[in-house]
């Protein structure tokens, strides 16, 4: 009867939160414009940086290093560095994850660092909701002036932008178990504005962006599992972003598939599961739009580790 009772709290808990963070997101991600977050091709492996909800879910405690190279070939095309950790607290309900990201694209530059907490409700014996909040700050800079244009008198291009300090906070929601997920989350929901050092133009830099995510794994066969995925990118001012994702996992080893970016690109995955603790993942894009003329593709790495977190403890196969 306890137990019941428990239970019957526990998912009252989870429709209530699950109400407050769907009609939260829809009422915050109404009012915004345009401009867009790193994109990520292994956004199946990298889901912590745009959904808190995330941490936790490995099971274990665990690091995944990514490195993004767009469009090779063109000077000072945009590059993103990414450190994410995340374990479970004592009672495994919660969460605790970070995520520290540099990003260059021409001579703008950001450095964000947030933490990530997640709180696990049991929906039935394998499904699992998480909610999750995502605290930090970005540190960003943009020397105007260095900019070749057109129209030297322009001054929007004059003096420096410089914004060492920017708290933020996002929210999010993950509904898992052992072969499939779906998630919501907007990973930043204060709208900053920069301004240079010059004559006070200001522009909004940190937008609101609406994250959708889902997927699921099939068994084909004994050896080979099939794993569609989707991400939805939502921001106002910019066409609506999906990615679209096919992976087969081939003897618990190795996952090879394509992607297709609307709008935007297509691309070819694939992923060396080494052991339960370490995987080794790349990834090339190539541009569908008339930059694909100029450039030589984008290439994206990814190391991930997972560590025990206590003797008695396992470090379970996962699929995402």
């Amino acid at each position: 009867m306890k137990n019941l009772i428990n239970k019957s709290q526990d998912l009252f808990k989870m429709k209530n939160c699950a109400k407050w963070m769907v009609g939260l997101m829809l009422l915050i991600s109404s009012t915004v414009n345009a401009q867009q977050e790193p994109t990520y091709t292994q956004y199946m492996f990298n889901t912590q940086t745009i959904n808190p909800a995330y941490a936790g879910t490995w099971g274990s405690m665990g690091f995944m290093v990514l490195a993004r190279e767009q469009w090779t070939g063109i000077d000072n095309a945009p590059s993103t560095q990414t450190l994410s950790f995340q374990t479970l607290h004592k009672n495994d309900k919660v969460g605790l994850g970070l995520n520290i990201i540099n990003d260059k694209f021409g001579l703008e530059k950001r450095f964000s660092v947030f933490g990530d907490y997640s709180y696990l409700v049991q929906v039935d014996e394998e499904l699992q909701l998480r909610l999750g909040l995502k605290v930090g700050f970005s540190s960003y800079s943009n020397n105007l002036g260095s900019y070749d244009v057109i129209d030297e008198t322009d001054e929007r291009f004059y003096g420096e932008v410089g914004h060492n300090f920017m708290p933020n906070f996002g929210i999010g929601a993950f509904l898992f178990k052992d072969k499939f997920y779906a998630g919501v989350s907007i990973p930043k929901i204060v709208n900053n504005e920069f301004k240079n050092d010059y004559n006070n133009l200001s522009t909004q830099a940190e937008i609101r962006h609406f994250f959708i995510m889902g997927g699921y794994v099939f068994n084909l066969s004994e050896n080979i599992k099939f794993k569609p995925t989707m991400l939805g990118k939502f921001t106002a001012g910019a066409p609506m972003q999906f990615d679209l994702t096919g992976n087969f996992l081939i003897s618990e080893r190795v996952w090879l598939g394509a992607m297709y970016r609307t709008g935007d690109s297509y691309g070819f995955i694939a992923q060396w599961i080494i052991n339960k603790k370490l995987r080794f993942g790349y990834s090339i894009d190539f541009a569908t739009s008339e930059i694909s003329s100029y450039q030589g593709g984008t290439h994206e790495v990814m190391v991930s580790l997972d560590i025990k977190r206590k003797k008695d403890s396992e470090i379970k196969s996962r699929y995402f």
